[in-house]
Order: structure tokens, then C-alpha cells, then sequence
């Protein structure tokens, strides 16, 4: 947990300046004790992207970033699918920041827990939660309680490393899954379930993991959405991964498609190429080797519109899920405001396996911080969180679970420039020195808690790597917060 700081100390013979071995960071720059401190809670991509636009925009702020995890990146590192590497590029410019001699990391820091946010706003001059969303959105059916019935956050938790989640040991042995909802984590869960195994070796995925899918009996898998095709809510490129998902075809139901080809022309850009692209695989007859591909597949899956979950079916006996039962709806309305409407008409799908991909949610971190509960975020303007001077957020706990790492990325360069903004008005009072990490470390220190510094974290990376390597991987990732801090403090 230490670091060395340069500290000026007042002698009989003047000034004198020694090397002082603190939390504060390993060989970071000093900076006078009257610069600007701000504190960071979460370390992913909306918490190293503030962090960033901070130490641009203004040569004097240090920027202390707190996770709970002994590790950095977030959803980065724990919601990026496996076979997606070259999203998490983002990762070298998030170490390129958190190495800046005004930016210093404090990884298996529990903010609410080990350290109150009061406790930091007295260390600190602002404070960013940027801590994202890490619960869950309820389907609020009977039987979501039930052995087989996953939300999508923990299940994808389990394949990527998620010391939360490792527990989860998924039974794979049924013949169909049931994802609920059509984004983009709806499309990557149907993909690795259906992916073949020697393509998944080949990336991060974690070995239980796996294991498992190369036992799964999976063959089938349906991807359920309340409203049409013209209003799902993937990416062309996620859709296109599905298309081309080597031994799999498509299984549409063609009806769900009547009158979209007239609706195309009036679509927006983006919009209509998605579209076209799910009504070529849908209904459209393939050429002659694509037709071949199909017929030669094993796994099959598909969209299934128009349908919303009344209540997952109990296998007789056993408490574990047999299948779903689904309300059949019709839209009212047009485009993105369109709505659906219940038609009274209901089907059941046998299935052992259902997967709720309907939203993640973020939670309070602290009693003293506002929040408003039925929207799951703090109440903000800008990122100003309101009643609170000197408290900010920014990422998914700001807007709620939506879009992409772009996205996010201009969301938290907004909650920086508010902040900026402040200083200079004189909004946010800068005057007055504050401790910083010094404080924070000291009372940590105190409580037992073993900060992760940025170079700790190195550690744990360097061994990913080097257990990944023997495996043909990139990175075969440590699965207990135990194994990590043990690795982090060799």
C-alpha cells in the first residue's frame, strides 16, 4: 500500500525535502497540497474516461480513482464478450491515464463500506460516482426464482471472470435457451452459448466456463423481444456475428415481418440497414452456398417478436424451469415510440434454460447520496449531482444503462466539464487544501483494508497473461478477489 511522496519539511536550517513512503502512489508527481483533489469511485470505462478529460483539461488537478475490485476496467474487463477483443483496446488508454503522474489507483476499496463518502468529501474537493450499474432489473413473473433462470449480468459475469459470480455453475444440459430482450448482451449470450468451442479457446473466456460449454447440450436458442423487428434494439454488427455464427442457422417466424418491407424507405439510415439485414436472413431464400451452410448446421437460432414473459413454467416436482410462458402482443403506433399491446393470446416454449437480458440497474452507494430509486440513478444536472455541491457522477449511474463505450465516453468528458466549469466560476470553493489520499490511506490503513495500487494490479495482469500463454489464450483471468490481493501483495 505505499508509495513515496516528496515532502517539503521545515528545519533550523530551512527548507529540506525527503522522500516519504505513504499511500499515496508509486513515484506519482508531488503536487502542492493546495492543488486541486478530486476522487473517482469505479474503474470503468465512465471512471478512467473522467478521469482522463480531468487531467487534460487542467495541468494542477490529481485524480484518485477508488474500486471495489483488487482490478481495474469494469465492464471492460467483466461485460465485454470473449470473443470481442478488440473492444477492450480501450484498456491501454485507461493504463496510459491511470500512469500519469497526477492519477493514482486504489483497487479492493469498498467506497460505502471501508470509506464513507463523507469521510472522502472531507478528504477531497470533488467527488465523481461513476460507480455504473451493477443489479439487476427484475422480470417480475412467477417462476424467476426458479434453478436454470439467469439474469444476463451474472451470467455473463460467469464466462468473463466475475469473482461474484464464479457460483454460478449454469446447467447446460437442455436442448433450448430463452434469452429476454434483443440488445446487444441478449445477442452476445446466444452467441457464446452457440459458439463453437474451439473458437471460444481461443479468447479470454475463463476455463470453467469453457468446460461447461463444451459439455452444453444447448442446440437451440430463441431471442425474445415484447415489441417488432423494426424497434429491436441490437447493433448491425451484433446481428451480423448471429448471421455468419459458424454451425448455426437462422429460425424466423416469417409473419413477424409482414409490412416491414414497405415501412424501409422511411427509416433512418442505421436503422434500415439492420433491418434489411434481419429481413434477408429471415424470409429471404439464400443462394446456393449459404443454403448448404444451413442445412448442414447443428444449433439453431432466432428472434421471436411480439412476445413478453407472463411466468416461467416449473418441471414437476423439481423446482427448476421446463419452459415459458409467453403473452402475445400487437404494436399501436410506429418506429421507436411504438408500443406493445397485449392481444389476450399466450403460447408456451419448453426450454431449461432462460436468461433475463432486460437491463442492469444501478444501486445506492451511500445513505448520504441522493437517488432516485424508480429511475435507478442519482438525480443530476450535467452531471452536477443536485443538493450536493462538490458531488458529480457520470456513466450509467448518471443516464441508466444505455448505449455503447463511445457513448459513456462522452458522457463522462460532460460530468469533467461541469466539474472544470465549477472551479473556475468559483462554484466549487478549490482554496482551501485537502489531504487527499493521505487521509483516505490513513484510515484504511486503520480499518485493515489492503488498497490495490496501479502497479499491484500489473502484477495480477502479468499472471493472466503468463497462465493464458500456457493455454493457448490471451489471458486466463484469476476468479477469486482471494487469489488476486494474494498475487497483488507478492
Amino acid at each position: 500500500m505505499s508509495g513515496r511522496t516528496l515532502l517539503w519539511t521545515l528545519g533550523k536550517s530551512g527548507w529540506t525535502k525527503r522522500l516519504h513512503e505513504g499511500f499515496s502512489g508509486c513515484g506519482k508527481a508531488f503536487l502542492s497540497s493546495s492543488s486541486p483533489k478530486v476522487c473517482i469511485v469505479g474503474s470503468g470505462p465512465a471512471g478512467f474516461y473522467t478521469a482522463q478529460h480531468l487531467i487534460k483539461a487542467r495541468q494542477d488537478v490529481a485524480v484518485d480513482i477508488y474500486e471495489r475490485l483488487p482490478v481495474p476496467f469494469g465492464l471492460v474487463r467483466f461485460g465485454v464478450a470473449p470473443d470481442h477483443p478488440e473492444v477492450k483496446n480501450v484498456i491501454n488508454t485507461f493504463t496510459q491515464t491511470a500512469k500519469h503522474s497526477r492519477c493514482s489507483f486504489y483497487g479492493n476499496v469498498n467506497v460505502g463500506k471501508d470509506v464513507s463518502v463523507v469521510e472522502l468529501q472531507q478528504a477531497y474537493h470533488a467527488i465523481i460516482l461513476s460507480y455504473g450499474a451493477e443489479g439487476n432489473r427484475s422480470v417480475g413473473v412467477p417462476g424467476e426464482d426458479l434453478a436454470g433462470v439467469y439474469s444476463a449480468k451474472d451470467f455473463v459475469g460467469w464466462y468473463n471472470g466475475l469473482p461474484s459470480c464464479q457460483e454460478l455453475s449454469p446447467d447446460l444440459s437442455c436442448e433450448t435457451a430463452v434469452v429476454l430482450g434483443q440488445g446487444n448482451v441478449a445477442l452476445d449470450v446466444a452467441r457464446i452459448l452457440l459458439c463453437p468451442v474451439d473458437v471460444l479457446k481461443q479468447t479470454d473466456i475463463t476455463q470453467p466456463a469453457l468446460e461447461a460449454l463444451a459439455q452444453s447440450q444447448i442446440r437451440r436458442v430463441l431471442i425474445v423481444g415484447r415489441r417488432g423487428p423494426m424497434q429491436v434494439a441490437c447493433t448491425i454488427k451484433e446481428l451480423r456475428e448471429m448471421v455468419n455464427l459458424p454451425d448455426s442457422r437462422p429460425e424466423m417466424v416469417a409473419a413477424d415481418f409482414e409490412g416491414v418491407t414497405e415501412a424501409l424507405k422511411d427509416l433512418p439510415r442505421p436503422r434500415k440497414r439492420l433491418t434489411e439485414l434481419m429481413l434477408k436472413t429471415a424470409v429471404e431464400t439464400p443462394g446456393e452456398k449459404e443454403q448448404r451452410r444451413r442445412a448442414s448446421a447443428s444449433r439453431v437460432w432466432g428472434f421471436r417478436f411480439f412476445r413478453s414473459p407472463v411466468e416461467i413454467l416449473a418441471e414437476p416436482g423439481r423446482g427448476r424451469a421446463a419452459g415459458i410462458r409467453l403473452a402475445v402482443s400487437r404494436l399501436e403506433g410506429s418506429g421507436e415510440g411504438a408500443r406493445a399491446v397485449l392481444t389476450g393470446d399466450v403460447e408456451d416454449v419448453s426450454c431449461g434454460l432462460v436468461i433475463s437480458s432486460i437491463g442492469y440497474k444501478s444501486l445506492p452507494i451511500d445513505p448520504t447520496v441522493p437517488f432516485d430509486s424508480r429511475r435507478a440513478i442519482v438525480p443530476n444536472s450535467n452531471g452536477r449531482v443536485r443538493q450536493a455541491t462538490g458531488l458529480y457522477c457520470s456513466g450509467w449511474l448518471k443516464t441508466g444503462p444505455t448505449g455503447v463505450i463511445a457513448t459513456t465516453m462522452n458522457n463522462s468528458f460532460d460530468t469533467a466539464r461541469s466539474l472544470l466549469e465549477d472551479m473556475d466560476s468559483g462554484t466549487l470553493d478549490v482554496s482551501a487544501a485537502k489531504p487527499g489520499s493521505q487521509s483516505i490511506g490513513a484510515l484504511l490503513e486503520k480499518r485493515g483494508v489492503k488498497a490495490v495500487t496501479f502497479s499491484k494490479w500489473e502484477k495480477i495482469d502479468s499472471v493472466e497473461m503468463r497462465r493464458g500463454e500456457a493455454c493457448g489464450k490471451p489471458r486466463e483471468k484469476l476468479l477469486s478477489v482471494e487469489e488476486m490481493l494474494k498475487v497483488a501483495q507478492t
